[in-house]
């Protein structure tokens, strides 16, 4: 049976006094200069919120109201609603019953969907109210392009057989309907859908492997059609512009795509394996925008002090972790700050990532003589208030930047290195006199990422045998709280986990860490940076996070052993 309302959504909102019919008029004066439903349209002038809207209209229609982020929803239901007429209709399908199929919509009172949907499907429909945020995010988690891949990857395998020769010319002419250009475009597709930051392509003996690396962990595709990995390397090669003819040496190029109304740069690295390249594809959602210091999830106490280390006019700031723990986020979220039109800034690159007004940024080209070292050079010519380097790579860029820092210049960079205090020492490693470093090293952040615990499925969590003589190792308090970690749902792709959120580590410097350097003595250094009150280490922040539930123990303890790891690398080498 279909729900009907007695009178329209409007009228009928004002006679029950949710709204006002000052209010209602409002609504519908905006309505007609947008074109949107009259729901969407209260909701964003904030005249009630999502949430009361659908509880009235459950019960005005006698409809049930779901969340659809709690229920685990069967892809062979879903997909009995082909994905067009899906997120046309803005509908899902729930449950397969006996004698209905249950659909969730976004707007239950459309006559005209409710009309469609029941010639579409083989069974009576009864609706139900949704969430139009979490409609979208499971049509989005449920029509995934795998499906799409398999088969264009079949139609390409068709088209070229194991023998046979790519016809470069058709390739390169940049052809949508190809069924190379269409796998590529699923590929990509698929990754934006998921969010992933990087993908992979790794052909193997007997297949192809795809992977995606989402919140960190990579998730695999594997595909049997293994001779078109030559193609896909082709294609993606063309559009970098990287040379075609060389399959011995690695390549890196970049390009830049447009993705379901997203604005993609696509770092590309390729590199010869045993069976054919591989091809390792970062992908930087330039149409997200820059996340601001505040929203990397940095505590309020490190980004105050953060803040009163980027407002001084010179001296040297460092972030430091390895590949992928955010460096570059933190960096760009302290230039947006710092980015205002009495402050000039340079930044040395490499690649540049964002692309910034009123920064001037410069790409090093090593194959030109554009090192790090000849640009900062440069730079300090250049009469900047404040210069970016990407990284500290040698021995000659930490001495010009250090020395920069010491004329009058803020320098932030980056360095790569396990904890904040090991940066300082590095830097002596690299050749960089200990009085230079005191005198111009002001602060070091070093950062890890970890996964939030999904807010969907989260639950609390008892420690094991092992967490919990970890803990008492620690603290034997720490056992008492009461821990959260995710049992996986539809959400969270049964993972557990949804998004990551950055882990800090703050060292300033004080007088004595700063005679402990001017003598070289790194030990002394150590002690006096641990003796710091306001110095609170990676794992101590990690497990913060932990007791406010934000993640799980399993998490804390990987990056515990990930930066002890790292501390013993340079002793076992």
């Amino acid at each position: 049976m279909q729900p009907k309302l007695k009178m329209r959504l409007g009228d009928l909102l004002v006679h029950e006094n949710v709204i006002s019919e000052a209010q209602l008029q409002q609504a519908l004066e905006a309505q007609r200069q947008t074109g949107r439903k009259l729901g969407n349209v209260l909701t964003d002038l904030g005249l009630l919120s999502e949430d009361q809207l659908l509880t009235f209209l459950s019960q005005q229609l006698n409809v049930p109201f779901i969340d659809i982020g709690r229920r685990n929803l069967e892809p062979a239901v879903v997909k009995l609603l082909p994905e067009v007429q899906a997120r046309r209709f803005r509908a899902i399908a729930l449950e397969n019953n006996a004698d209905h199929i249950l659909v969730g919509m976004s707007d239950p009172a459309d006559l005209a969907v409710l009309d469609n949907l029941a010639k579409m499907l083989p069974k009576a429909v009864r609706v139900a109210v949704v969430r139009e945020s979490q409609l979208l995010a499971a049509l989005d988690r449920h029509y995934r392009r795998t499906e799409d891949i398999t088969s264009f990857a079949h139609e390409l395998a068709s088209e070229h057989r194991e023998t046979a020769e790519f016809d470069f010319t058709q390739v390169a002419a940049g052809e949508e309907d190809t069924a190379v250009a269409r796998l590529l475009n699923s590929i990509f597709e698929d990754a934006v859908q998921m969010e992933a930051s990087d993908i992979h392509i790794e052909p193997d003996e007997t297949f192809l492997r795809i992977r995606q690396r989402v919140d960190g962990v990579l998730q695999e595709h594997l595909v049997k059609e293994r001779n078109i990995a030559s193609a896909l390397v082709l294609r993606l090669k063309l559009m970098c512009g990287l040379d075609i003819s060389e399959k011995r040496l690695p390549q890196d190029g970049r390009t830049h795509i447009k993705i379901k109304g997203h604005e993609i740069d696509v770092r590309i690295s390729t590199m010869p394996v045993q069976f054919g390249e591989s091809v390792v594809m970062r992908l930087l959602d330039q149409s997200a925008g820059l996340l601001s210091l505040k929203q990397t999830g940095m505590p309020p106490k490190i980004l105050e002090r953060l803040r009163l280390l980027l407002g001084r006019p010179h001296g040297m700031i460092l972030v430091t972790g390895p590949t992928g723990s955010g460096k570059t986020t933190t960096l760009y979220g302290a230039l947006s700050e710092l980015n205002q039109p009495g402050v000039k800034i340079i930044t040395v690159e490499d690649p540049v990532e964002y692309r910034l007004p009123r920064i001037n940024q410069v790409q090093v080209n090593t194959r030109i003589g554009l090192t790090f070292a000849n640009v900062l050079r440069a730079t300090l010519r250049q009469d900047p208030d404040v210069i970016m380097v990407g990284e500290m790579r040698d021995h000659e860029t930490a001495e010009i930047g250090l020395r920069g820092a010491l004329t009058g210049h803020l320098v932030l960079s980056t360095l790569h290195t396990n904890d904040a205090i090991s940066s300082a020492i590095r830097l002596l490693d690299m050749g960089a006199k200990g009085y230079l470093v005191a005198s111009s090293l002001r602060g070091v952040i070093a950062q890890r990422l970890v996964r939030r615990i999904c807010e969907r499925c989260k639950q609390d969590y008892q420690p094991n045998a092992d967490e919990r003589f970890w803990l008492r190792h620690l603290d034997n308090d720490l056992s008492k709280h009461n821990f959260k970690h995710g049992v996986g749902c539809a959400a969270c792709h049964h993972t557990g986990y949804r998004g990551r959120i950055g882990v800090f580590e703050l060292m300033e410097m004080t007088e004595g860490m700063m005679n402990a350097l001017k003598n070289s003595d790194t030990v002394k250094f150590a002690e006096q940076a641990r003796k710091n009150p306001s110095y609170t280490s990676l794992a101590q922040s990690a497990m913060e996070y932990a007791i406010e539930g934000v993640t799980s123990l399993e998490e804390v303890l990987k990056l515990v052993e990930m930066v002890a790891e790292e501390e013993e690398a340079p002793a076992a080498s």
